[in-house]
């Protein structure tokens, strides 16, 4: 379906780039300049990178995870991640807009191209979302930017090749930058998508637009049941660039976000929840925002991928080039978060838990702000 909802502007200059906190160039300007926060929520209590409890072995219980092997060498940026009921997994690379059948024993298997995915900045072909009912409509939904918006499309898998894309809800503004990308079937069966504000902080305050917010929708597109309005897919906002989201034990759904030049978040989300961007950025006190869980300087984290395995989150950061391990208590608290991998594979995209119990963690190096080896870009399958 079409969105019912006013779509932002498209077009933004090639200096928007510079918002990033993935990049070390200036930041855009923020519309409120959060200089007085003493009280972030700071991973202060954080060891050294892959410090653990000593004499804990990677690998083991209550000890630094261990990177079993490289399951897949010379992938170009591969971003979104999610695994078919037989234990293999379906990856999207947000340039060539390739999506790839890998299997357990790293086999790769091209399943076609996705038309009309057109990468520029941090656009491209980014999440994919394997459906709740695979083993019987064959489905994959796929997030990718088109020349005139951002869309959620789905495709059968034909035997071996991908099908048809259909339009699942497009009109989600587009720009160079901040475009969101992150899709998910929630534990409720709905789909929940990350938009990002496009570089237009103004845009994720705006509840008629789709930039800046989480969506919760259908398979079909509608607006999910139980949303806050009945009639629109969106179900947080104040959101600058949300690019990972995960749901734990007990259900919660959390999500990592890009900051502007100071505090990368954290964030529990709460139906109907405003996270504060552009008035707010990390912890503001605000009781008209919800204040992240935890923040990080951009330099520790940038994160985008995110994923909850073995009682704790899962964080991968770029700028940071770091996994993060994060413990979750019984009433929804997160806290001791610990940095693993400090700048040995570099800048880290997707992180997903499989079906094995193992974690599987993309680089992100032949993005055009990495360093990339002659292997990147890779997969690596992780012991927690």
């Amino acid at each position: 379906m079409r969105s019912r909802l006013a779509v932002g502007s498209l077009v933004l200059s090639l200096g928007a780039v510079a918002g990033c906190s993935g990049t070390d160039t200036e930041p855009i300007p923020r519309v409120t300049q959060p200089t007085d926060l003493p009280s972030q929520p700071t991973p202060t209590d954080t060891p050294t990178d892959g410090e653990s409890e000593p004499g804990t072995p990677p690998g083991s219980p209550g000890g630094p995870p261990d990177v079993v092997d490289t399951l897949v060498e010379g992938l170009e940026v591969p971003w979104g991640v999610d695994f078919l009921p037989d234990g293999e997994a379906v990856v999207t690379e947000r340039i060539s807009g390739r999506v790839l059948r890998i299997g357990t024993d790293g086999e790769v298997s091209p399943l076609g191209a996705v038309a009309g995915a057109v990468p520029q900045g941090e656009a491209g072909l980014l999440g994919v979302a394997v459906s709740p009912d695979f083993e019987t409509d064959r489905t994959l939904f796929l997030y990718l930017t088109t020349d005139t918006d951002n869309r959620v499309v789905r495709a059968e898998l034909d035997g071996a090749r991908l099908g048809r894309t259909t339009v699942v809800l497009d009109g989600i503004p587009a720009g160079f930058i901040h475009d969101g990308g992150r899709i998910a079937f929630g534990p409720d069966g709905q789909l929940y998508v990350t938009t990002g504000e496009t570089g237009d902080p103004e845009l994720a305050q705006d509840p008629q637009s789709l930039a800046g917010k989480i969506l919760r929708i259908t398979p079909d597109g509608d607006p999910a049941p139980g949303n806050p309005d009945p009639d629109s897919p969106v179900w947080s906002l104040g959101h600058r660039n949300v690019q990972g989201l995960a749901w734990d034990d007990d259900g919660r759904l959390w999500a990592s976000e890009f900051g502007d030049s100071e505090w990368d978040e954290l964030n529990l989300v709460e139906k109907g929840g405003n996270y504060g961007w552009p008035l707010v950025e990390g912890a503001g006190g605000d009781a008209s925002y919800i204040d992240p869980q935890l923040v990080w300087p951009v330099d520790q984290a940038s994160p985008s991928g995110l994923a909850f395995a073995d009682g704790h989150l899962w964080m991968a950061g770029l700028r940071g080039q770091r996994l993060w391990r994060i413990a979750v208590s019984a009433d929804g608290k997160a806290s001791k978060p610990r940095a693993f991998f400090g700048d040995e594979y570099g800048r880290l995209r997707t992180v997903v838990a499989a079906p094995d119990g193992l974690l599987w963690l993309t680089t992100s190096n032949r993005d055009g702000r990495g360093e990339p080896t002659p292997d990147d870009d890779r997969i690596l399958r992780v012991q927690p």
